[in-house]
């Protein structure tokens, strides 16, 4: 055998190793091969069986939450300026559509005061454009570069929540991606071997937002009694909070810091535990380093006062400070162990930056994912078959390169689904059954074209390497036009589109290789021997 064709070999054979590797691993017995293979061939909904959920990211309510909090900043800045002011408050957006429209609206500025308060906003809150609506009322609106970046974040921070509350709850092959780009506000999130998703979409539906903050006053029946009680205006660095309804009942309104002394991203674990009543189950949660040190330095300076405890801007209760607390604490009033341990996982997944509302559910039963399966592997099958058959009837001899490179192509092809963790789909089976088609067509191509040379009387060798090269730039042609016509689907495309597109180019990649490389060097070890072959069966 010549140097080149062994190296050919070789390079073969060790593509081939790769790709055996990458399906099924290294397995020492029957039971781990079926193991690896399910673990490395990650099959979708449609083939597993589980759940389909699409939710809707609540935009406006970061934008009015981010607009709040300058709001709050800009009265500070303002009061400490000597900037008098009639009000302050944030123009909330109503809407999905309107979540960039949220603003800030001042009014009753003095004209005398106009100067210092437009240097006050152009030096603080630099990414709001100032407009006037007269001579004394101003309105701030994110300025619509900073706008969509605020939109992205919001969207990529829900993302990366929902993922860790996914993982937390042990689902580690379910999957949340955005369904489209730009200002598309849907998330998907694909639940493998769940058929009964209802508990998932409470933890992930919930924001679950904890702060801790200085309670300066409280509780009122109502806001105009907690206005009434401070002059008529909220005292610099405050702000009012109602409680969470118990019971349909509420428990009045609290005046606290604008400032939390604890967040919810200092927290570093959380969990379940035993409440002090029979029957009661608590959620008790424990501080980072650093948010530990400073809850100690505060706590131990604000012995006998009150300290409220917020989940979803709502107080659940104001206990009083007996002593000073390090790094932990408790939130009581679970009703069973289940809702503390819910509790626990979305305060260690962290919050939602907006809220969620879930726009489709579907659930695949897993005996639909089943019967899809074998509906599937009996069509591929049927249809590999019936090719290889009508090959080795019609090309003879040679049909048995075809069938090598085809078997050679479907392994290439299942490898790169499983090294690029790519989820095989019905859509994505279709992919597999048109490449099988198209490997053949390539094959045919070239059988023919050495079939005309052959005709025109040439050599067997010369008729071979013609045939390769003349059909070549055919076949590249036919391959990228379909690859051109595969991006756009993945660009335009909805998921199973996406997948259909996808498997289709690693198919079409593959078929260049073993239609052009793998069936030549078959040809050249055929014809290398040490006797000269007298007739091509072809």
């Amino acid at each position: 055998m010549k140097r080149h064709l062994r190296f050919k070999f070789f390079l073969i054979l060790a593509v081939v190793l790769i790709c055996i590797y990458g399906v099924i691993g290294l397995p020492t017995s029957k039971a781990q091969l079926v193991t690896n293979w399910r673990k490395n061939i990650h099959l979708g909904l449609d083939l597993r069986g589980g759940s389909y959920l699409v939710v809707q990211v609540q935009q406006q309510d970061a934008f009015n939450a981010q607009a709040g909090v300058l709001t709050d900043r800009l009265k500070e800045l303002l009061q400490k300026q000597n900037v008098t002011y009639s009000e302050a408050y944030v123009d909330e957006a109503k809407s999905l559509q309107d979540a960039m429209k949220a603003a800030i609206v001042v009014k009753g500025v003095p004209a005398t005061q106009a100067g210092t308060f437009r240097g006050i906003v152009s030096d603080n809150l630099s990414q709001w454009i100032l407009t006037p609506l007269n001579a004394t009322d101003y309105r701030l609106t994110l300025r619509p570069s900073d706008a969509l970046k605020t939109w992205q974040d919001v969207l990529t921070d829900t993302k990366n929540t929902l993922d860790r509350k996914i993982n937390a709850l042990g689902l580690s092959e379910a999957t949340v991606q955005q369904r489209r780009e730009d200002r598309d506000s849907e998330l998907l999130v694909q639940l493998p071997d769940v058929d009964d998703p209802a508990r998932i979409k409470q933890i992930l539906q919930t924001t679950a937002k904890l702060e801790l903050y200085d309670v300066k006053g409280g509780p009122y029946a109502t806001r105009e009694e907690a206005l009434a009680q401070n002059g008529g205006v909220l005292p610099i660095g405050t702000k009012l909070i109602g409680t969470a309804d118990i019971n349909g009942k509420s428990g009045g309104i609290y005046l606290v810091s604008s400032t939390p002394v604890v967040r919810g991203p200092d927290i570093r674990d959380a969990r379940a535990q035993q409440g002090q009543l029979p029957g009661r189950w608590d959620t008790g949660f424990v501080l980072s380093q650093d948010a530990a040190r400073r809850f100690s330095t505060y706590t131990g300076s604000h012995i006998g006062q009150r300290l409220a405890i917020l989940l979803d801007n709502k107080v659940l209760e104001a206990p009083v400070i007996n002593g000073q607390i390090s790094d932990s604490g408790v939130i009581e009033g679970a009703a069973t162990q289940q809702e503390a341990a819910d509790l626990a996982l979305n305060l260690k997944a962290g919050s939602l930056p907006a809220g969620l509302v879930y726009e489709q559910e579907e659930t695949v039963g897993p005996s639909l994912g089943a019967d899809s399966i074998r509906d599937g592997f009996f069509a591929g099958i049927a249809g590999v078959l019936a090719v290889i058959v009508a090959m080795l009837i019609y090309y003879k001899r040679s049909g048995i390169n075809a069938t090598l490179a085809l078997v050679l192509n479907a392994l290439i092809l299942i490898a790169c689904l499983s090294y690029f963790d790519a989820v095989l789909t019905l859509p994505g089976i279709a992919g597999i059954i048109l490449t099988i088609g198209m490997a053949v067509d390539s094959n045919v191509l070239i059988f023919e074209r050495i079939r005309e040379e052959l005709r025109a009387g040439k050599a067997i060798v010369p008729a071979v390497d013609a045939g390769f090269s003349k059909a070549f730039l055919t076949i590249i042609d036919t391959h990228i036009t379909t690859i051109v016509s595969c991006a756009i689907l993945f660009l335009f495309g909805s998921g199973p589109v996406k997948g259909f597109a996808v498997t289709l180019v690693i198919g079409l990649a593959a078929n260049v290789f073993t239609a052009v490389f793998v069936s030549k060097v078959i040809f050249d070890w055929e014809l290398s021997g040490p006797k000269p072959v007298r007739a091509l069966s072809i």
